[in-house]
């Protein structure tokens, strides 16, 4: 196997995996992460000035995305479009967290996923 297949696939682990882990398993969990003073997935929504129904309209977005990158691993068709799903969220969170001007600590993990979707996208 090819390093650079080597590396997609664990971009693609990583980025699926990651957003399973914050939508499924710790979306009502507080993190050092979240937006704003928020405690949950859905707060952050609050405290970014969005509506509810963008909560549920992203979350179907992402996790869908994520578990496409992972189906990507054995159906490759399905990457390129994952990523560029998963690239333009990831940009949108970050433009949020600069909207509530939280610490760069907080947009971290974005800008991580998003450098991640690109490099799925572009390589």
């Amino acid at each position: 196997m090819e390093v650079i297949t080597i590396f997609h696939i664990g971009c693609q682990l990583l980025i699926g995996l990651g957003i399973l882990n914050v939508w499924v398993l710790r979306s009502s969990k507080k993190t050092a992460y979240r937006g704003g003073a928020s405690s949950s997935l859905k707060e952050e929504f609050t405290a970014y000035g969005l509506p509810v129904w963008m909560f549920f309209i992203v979350g179907i977005l992402k996790v869908g995305a994520a578990l496409a990158l992972l189906v990507g691993i054995f159906v490759p068709e399905l990457v390129k479009p994952a990523a560029m799903v998963i690239a333009g969220l990831m940009a949108g969170a970050f433009v949020m967290h600069l909207k509530v001007k939280d610490s760069p600590k907080k947009s971290l993990p974005a800008t991580i996923v998003l450098a991640l979707s690109l490099v799925l996208i572009f390589t």
